[in-house]
């Protein structure tokens, strides 16, 4: 349906303006034709038949441009923002460089002005060649004629080629404004909570609505330019049109052009000047340009090439981390490692330590979430970046301490958790209380942070991997559910490997393994029952337990 509107949109823009540049010589035609014979009207049918075809046809060219040039701006958008989603869902968390809120602002705003892109700059094409035909009419009548409109054309050119250039520049900086006012919003609607706690409502909102008078400013800019060019093109079309009008007008009184000539030479004049009049369509081509520089920035970063490996049947799900280094900031140091790692399969192993220590940076790399930057990560022999990205979902599963239920409707968020699942997570009962059960769309739910996460848990049981990860997955659970829960996971995970970012003591002692982090490095790969023997072991099982 898309590439039809945009199929009507490039052929009806011609047509339309070659039946308005027709119109001029249609109507001279019949107005002469009459002037001619008066007393015989008939004579002048003809003439006045092949007026009304032009007007005709012009008025349905202009129907379907009419239509079809918003289709064309709708389709062309979705187009934009898939694209430009996918790319980012593509590019994945550790190479999207850009706050939430910045990339809505680029999805909702800048791929619509982009969209625009093809009816503005066929609009614009359009009324160029309108020009240029007007011109050559006004030539055929007279050269006086053409050089008459040709002395405005100059001063004209400049004016657009000006404003073009000041609006492109002013929509990009208007942009920049609304992303850093997206983003700061969206950061501050993640602490709400905190905020009021704090009492920090004043100076949050001043911070978020700190870039708001450069978004004035550069309106006001741009209404100013558009404003100053809008007045500066009235008079020079008025001064156009009144020296061709005059030379018409002095050739018609001189018998050097018949008296229709004059309805031709004004209506050429006005379609000729018509380009100049064109601020909202090279508005238009400046939107688009200034959204297509926007989306570029993210569509130009790249992202990694997926996968094409799958891997061996019935293995047992072992995890080796070799050398694995995850990159500081800036050349900082690094975050993780170097780190050497072996989770054998079948088995749990719990990773432990304080705040800041790459508990959750070791999860996600662990289970293809993240790449290193050095070393390699490899899931029964096969690195993970070279698996295809179905058979890593299918070997992989995680559990979040905040999930995101991401569908139409609860059941399909829980990807085939059934009954058993949500019985097991402990879900069932709040889930079957919702007025629409599993029906129930995720953004209507007013879920507690431990019931989000039994659905996470649920979503993952329901999922038979090789390997389950959980990134405190249970933190928001009172110890009698964590530990219902927790037996359910066990029974529903037996001959899985797991991972496990634990907080406390009783997720370590019901580990094979505790991989004890210590600022980014293993300190220690041991049982837990051993490592209670370390005091700095027991150190880091109290602070986390506290925080």
């Amino acid at each position: 349906m898309a590439r039809r509107w945009t199929l009507a949109l490039v052929v009806a823009a011609p047509v339309d303006a070659a039946l308005t540049l027709a119109l001029p010589a249609a109507l001279a035609g019949a107005a002469d034709a009459v002037l001619a014979h008066p007393e015989r009207p008939a004579a002048a049918t003809p003439a006045v038949l092949l007026l009304a075809a032009v007007l005709l046809a012009g008025a349905v060219a202009a129907t379907v441009l009419a239509l079809a040039g918003p289709a064309c701006s709708a389709a062309a958008t979705v187009a934009q923002r898939e694209r430009f989603l996918d790319h980012v869902l593509a590019l994945g968390p550790q190479r999207v460089g850009w706050a939430a809120g910045d990339l809505t602002a680029r999805l909702v705003t800048a791929a619509a002005d982009a969209g625009n892109r093809v009816p503005a700059a066929v609009g614009t094409g359009t009324a160029l060649l309108t020009s240029l035909g007007a011109i050559l009419g006004l030539g055929v009548l007279s050269p006086w004629l053409a050089l008459a409109f040709l002395g405005g054309v100059v001063p004209g050119v400049l004016l657009v080629r000006l404003f073009g250039q000041a609006a492109g520049d002013g929509f990009v900086r208007y942009q920049q404004a609304q992303s850093a006012i997206a983003a700061r919003l969206s950061g501050a609607l993640t602490g709400l909570r905190s905020i009021h706690a704090a009492g920090a409502e004043a100076g949050e909102a001043a911070r978020v609505l700190a870039p708001l008078p450069e978004l004035a400013a550069t309106g006001r800019e741009f209404w100013a330019t558009q404003r100053r060019t809008v007045w500066q093109a009235m008079l020079l079309i008025a001064a156009v049109e009144l020296a061709v009008l005059a030379t018409a007008g002095t050739l018609v009184a001189r018998h050097a052009l018949p008296a229709g000539a004059l309805a031709a030479a004004a209506g050429w004049s006005a379609l000729g000047i018509g380009f100049f009049e064109q601020v909202e369509a090279l508005a238009g081509l400046a939107h688009a340009r200034a959204g297509r520089q926007r989306l570029a920035e993210v569509l130009d970063a790249p992202a990694p090439t997926p996968g094409t490996a799958e891997l061996p049947p019935d293995g047992p799900g072992e995890l080796r981390l070799h050398r694995v280094v995850v990159a500081g900031e800036s050349g900082g140091a690094p975050l993780l490692g170097p780190l050497d790692l072996t989770v054998p399969g079948g088995s749990t192993v719990a990773l432990v330590g304080r705040s800041g220590a790459g508990k959750s940076l070791l999860a996600a790399v662990a289970g293809g979430l993240r790449a290193p930057d050095r070393g390699i990560v490899t899931l029964d022999g096969v690195p993970l970046d070279r698996l295809s990205p179905t058979a890593r979902r299918a070997a992989v599963g995680y559990a979040f301490e905040r999930p995101v239920l991401v569908g139409r409707t609860l059941g399909e968020a829980l990807e085939g958790a059934g009954p058993e699942q949500l019985r097991a997570a402990r879900a069932a009962e709040f889930v079957a209380r919702l007025p629409a059960g599993p029906a129930t769309p995720p953004g209507e739910l007013r879920l507690s942070g431990g019931e989000l996460q039994r659905l996470g848990l649920a979503r993952l049981l329901a999922r038979p991997t090789r390997v389950a990860v959980l990134d405190d997955a249970t933190g928001s659970l009172d110890l009698v559910t964590e530990f219902q829960v927790t037996r359910a996971l066990t029974a529903a995970t037996a001959g899985r490997t797991r991972l496990v970012v634990a907080h406390r003591a009783a997720a370590a002692a019901r580990a094979d393994l505790v991989a004890w982090l210590d600022g980014g490095r293993l300190r220690a790969l041991a049982p837990h029952a051993e490592l209670l023997a370390d005091p700095e072991y027991r150190a880091v099982l109290v602070a986390t337990a506290v925080s």
